[in-house]
């Protein structure tokens, strides 16, 4: 199995796009790890929800609007972070990744922090699957009739 792996930052309702796509299609993907890790686990009291989308979000909600619709046809994967900077709360995390998904196009991830605007990591595994040429044309065709 080929793997794949990305990480990066992302600050409070901030988007970051994954590049994946190629011409043909025929490379496909499916998330076999995501992992969150907050930027600066010291100091912050954090509520972070970080999500994995098919599109691009044309606006990464606010704290008091965020949401998570797993009937949502672009959504791949979603994680929810908290901590209490007090030390009384202990961190925990809940992911949730739909790892039968194979796409064929740039994915994104976003993230709202619900208490302090805090950044986080995060981190991603992609296997990486060939497709044939029905196999590419379907995985596209699938995601577009998904957005439409």
């Amino acid at each position: 199995m080929v793997v794949k792996s990305f990480r990066g930052v992302l600050a409070d309702q901030g988007q970051e796009r994954i590049h994946l796509s190629t011409n043909q299609g025929k490379v496909g993907y499916r998330i076999v790890k995501f992992e969150v890790f907050p930027f600066d686990p010291a100091n912050f009291t954090q509520e972070s929800l970080v999500q994995i989308f098919k599109n691009e979000i044309a606006t990464v909600p606010a704290a008091t609007n965020a949401q998570t619709d797993f009937s949502n046809p672009d959504l791949l994967a979603a994680a929810l972070y908290t901590s209490d900077a007090s030390g009384g709360i202990y961190p925990e995390d809940t992911i949730i990744v739909f790892d039968l998904e194979i796409f064929n196009q740039d994915i994104y991830v976003t993230h709202t922090d619900q208490s302090a605007g805090a950044k986080i990591n995060y981190y991603i595994e992609l296997e990486v699957i060939p497709l044939t040429d029905i196999g590419a044309e379907y995985t596209t065709l699938k995601d577009l009739r998904d957005n439409a």
